[in-house]
């Protein structure tokens, strides 16, 4: 499991979720740069929370935008001095761009680590937009080596219960921590 790893090259997922994916320390990253690309025609993700909202959707969307025309515009502005480091505008420009920014990342991680990544990235309480690429990544690890992923999957699989908490609303509302385990004890 140390010896054997995989690459994989993902694109389409915001810089959100990109900062869960490089917390895993025992992986090697390599992200598209904010510093050298030029961001001035970004694309972005919408989360589905918001896009489900046709409401909130049209205020996210304009908010982009008005981000995206203030990046412009904020451009624009510096190009016009004369001793601009032209090296240094996106560097300084990115300080502007939204999480929802979409990214493009190459991440290798043997085995060991995917099976610790699977077991906290495909929690039901993990966010939404990384448990969606953990399961890409595992329906394609899968693919390779079948017997060995067979046992991957979120940690109440190899528990047989759930180990996360319940936050008070949560203990209040009657939701469960988990829909696949009850929580050790009930």
């Amino acid at each position: 499991m140390e010896h054997v790893s995989f690459t994989f090259s993902i694109r389409g997922i915001s810089r959100t979720c990109s900062h869960q994916l490089v917390r895993h320390r025992i992986a090697s990253f390599s992200q598209q740069s904010q510093r050298y690309v030029d961001m001035q025609d970004f694309k972005f993700i919408v989360p589905p929370l918001i896009s489900k909202n046709k409401e909130a959707e049209q205020v996210f969307l304009e908010t982009v935008k008005y981000i995206k025309d203030r990046y412009l515009q904020l451009k624009e502005i510096l190009e016009k001095d004369k001793n601009l480091d032209k090296e240094k505008l996106n560097e300084d420009l990115r300080f502007i761009l939204p999480q929802a920014v979409e990214t493009k990342i190459v991440v290798t991680m043997n085995v060991r680590e995917l099976f610790h990544f699977f077991s906290e990235r495909l929690c039901y309480r993990a966010q939404w937009e990384i448990r969606l690429l953990a399961n890409k990544m595992l329906a394609l690890c899968k693919e390779v080596l079948p017997s060995v992923f067979t046992f991957a999957g979120p940690k109440c699989k190899r528990l047989k219960f759930c180990p996360e908490g319940y936050s008070p609303q949560e203990a209040a509302s009657g939701r469960k921590s988990c829909p696949l385990f009850p929580k050790r004890g009930s």
